[in-house]
Order: structure tokens, then sequence, then C-alpha cells
């Protein structure tokens, strides 16, 4: 038996329907018309007709895009399983929000944000550290970091909801600012750990497939990254009938928060671009919390984490791109944004064969 829902949460997850099917079919129709050989756009096709049905329309015209970088650490950094230490969180929240001569953050995902003209959000979602007032920094978080997966559940219930209700109030406050296509994101040592153990669980799958290098570990830190895996399914706090649940035992503030995200774009029919193997992590809680949901999601690439691809294979997704990327921050995402914006724009603004006057249409 699962714990109800927070009620906010459960009229979010009822919000969310599918996509417009009467849209599709229109987008297809007016796809087979417009001035190229069937086809000739490739994958750009089935992109441009998704979109449709995100928006509603045969003719779809997304415009604004936003990053939403959720930051958290994790109990499980204690056992030793990134390259890197806690203390890096912080710093890279720092410089996310940092003054640079270039623009607003210093991070890989602000250079990219800037060049495709991006909105970028940072969420304080429970960093371990005391973080100086910023006013783009967005504070969510209800406690300094998770607990150890490996001897505890991560988080409580009321924590996860409550996380995962912030990451919807972002996602509403960039929507409202503009965003079409909104970009989850993360930063947190230690998180592809939990994604990892979140994977293993909803997909039934032993740790070593889907438990990767993360950071860059060696053998040794990859090693332990599995054990510790092991342990909190060890543990069997959750079980996947229980998705929320299993978020709860297993996962981070961060991934909560990418939920959020993603369930309240859907339930406003607005388009989630999926980085990585974390956010993959928490995609797979939405769709099985609000199967609908997949129809919102368009993942960016397949990145280097040998768990992605099986995230992706259950969801029935094809990326867009393998560029052997694994950083994060929704910087995969980011870069996709002008693919998906180019889409829309071949269905919308290409003539067709009779538009045009030009011989050779159905």
């Amino acid at each position: 038996m699962t714990d109800p829902l927070h009620p906010d949460l459960a009229t979010l997850i009822s919000a969310i329907g599918p996509a417009d099917p009467a849209a599709m079919r229109s987008a297809r129709e007016r796809q087979a018309q417009l001035t190229k050989p069937a086809g000739a756009l490739g994958d750009l096709e089935e992109l441009a007709v998704r979109l449709a049905g995100v928006f509603g329309t045969e003719k779809p015209h997304p415009r604004g895009v936003a990053v939403l970088v959720a930051a958290g650490d994790h109990g499980v950094a204690a056992g030793g399983v990134s390259a890197y230490p806690p203390e890096v969180t912080p710093a890279m929240v720092a410089n996310f929000l940092a003054d640079t001569g270039a623009g607003p953050g210093g991070a890989a995902v602000n250079a990219i944000a800037r060049m495709v003209g991006a909105r970028v959000y940072v969420m304080d979602a429970g960093v371990n550290a005391e973080l100086p007032d910023h006013p783009r920094l967005v504070r969510a978080a209800v406690r300094r970091g998770t607990r150890d997966l490996r001897r505890e559940p991560a988080m409580t219930r009321e924590e996860t909801e409550a996380l995962v209700l912030a990451g919807a109030a972002l996602a509403r406050r960039a929507i409202g600012e503009g965003a079409d296509l909104l970009v989850p994101g993360e930063m947190g040592i230690g998180n592809t750990t939990p994604a990892a153990a979140l994977t293993a669980r909803l997909l039934n799958l032993d740790p070593a497939e889907v438990t990767g290098r993360g950071t860059g570990v060696d053998d040794e830190t990859l090693a332990r990254k599995v054990q510790a895996v092991r342990e909190g399914l060890g543990r069997a706090g959750s079980v996947p009938a229980d998705p929320l649940g299993v978020l709860t035992d297993l996962a981070g503030f961060e991934i909560a928060a990418m939920l959020g995200m993603m369930l309240q774009a859907a339930a406003s029919r607005r388009a989630v671009i999926l980085d990585g193997f974390v956010e993959g992590s928490a995609a797979l809680v939405g769709v099985a919390l609000a199967p609908h949901l997949r129809d919102f999601l368009f993942p960016s690439g397949e990145c280097a984490e040998i768990g992605h691809a099986p995230q992706l294979a259950h969801l029935g997704l094809k990326p867009m791109f393998r560029l052997g990327l694994r950083l994060g921050e929704g910087t995969g995402g980011v870069l996709a944004a002008p693919l998906l914006l180019s889409a829309a724009a071949t269905l919308r603004e290409m003539r067709t064969f009779a538009e045009a006057g030009v011989p050779g249409g159905a």
C-alpha cells in the first residue's frame, strides 16, 4: 500500500493528458506535402510532428528556452563514489551565478545557454552548505543533503514531495516568463549513484548494468559505486509499484525537483528536453506516475553513462545525438534546443508543393 499523494501533487499529475492526436495527424499530412522528398529531413520530421502534438497545432511555434538547474548533495558521497569532493557542489552553484565578462554564469551550461538564447535558473534543492544570498538563486532546500542511501532512505516522503512541488513552481515561473521548451538540469557530487539505484530498481536491472563512471572514476571507485547501489537496493526499502516511494528511498533532492519540473511542463503543455542519465532517472519516475508524460519528453543525446540507453529504451524514446557527454547541468538539453526549434520551423514555415507551385506533390 502506498502513501497518498500530496493534494497539489495529485492534482498536477491528473492534469497531464496525452499529446493532441488530431494536431499530430494534421502535421503528418502537412509534412507529406512540404517541398522536399518524403523523409528527407530524417528525424526532424517526427520531432516536428511530436511538437505539433505537444502544442496542439499542425504549425507549432515554440519560442523561449529555459534550463532549470537544481543543485543538491548526497549522503552516499561519503562512501567515496565520486572523483570529486562534495565541496564542489556549492562551488559550482557560485559558478552558475557568477558575473562574468561574457554574461551571468561561468559554467558550461551558462556558456551554451548564452549561445542559443536560453535563460538559466538556479535552484538550491538541498546543497550541504550555507549559500550566500543571490538574486538569481531560487531557495527550495528543506535539508542540507540527503541521507546515505546505503543505510537508510535518502529522503522522507514529505521532503520528496516538497521538492517535487518546488520544481513544479520553478517550471511555472519559467513558463510564465516565456519558456516553451524546458530543460531540467542538475548539479550534485555523487548523484549518478542515486540515479543508478533508482534506475536499477524501476527497471529491475542489476546495478552493474546501470552504474557508470560518472565524473570519470577509476575501476576501484566504480566498484564502490556498484556496491553502494547494491547496498541501497538490498535494504528493500521501496518497490516499483510505488514510484514516488522509490524516489524517496533512493534518489536525491535535485532529482525530485527535476521530476516536478517535468510534470509541470507536461501539465502546461510545454516540451521537456531531457539531458542525460540523472534527468532520465527522474523521467522514469514521472512516466510511472503519469504515463502521458512520455509524450512531452524529447531526449537530447544518449550520454556516456551506461545506464542511459536502458532508460531511453524503456521510455521508447530516441536520442537526437551521441556526443559522449557526461557533464550534466542540462548542457545536452540546451544543445538540443535549436534542433527542436528548427524542426518546428520546417513544419510551420516551409511551403507545400501546392503553395509554392512546385510540381511533384502527392
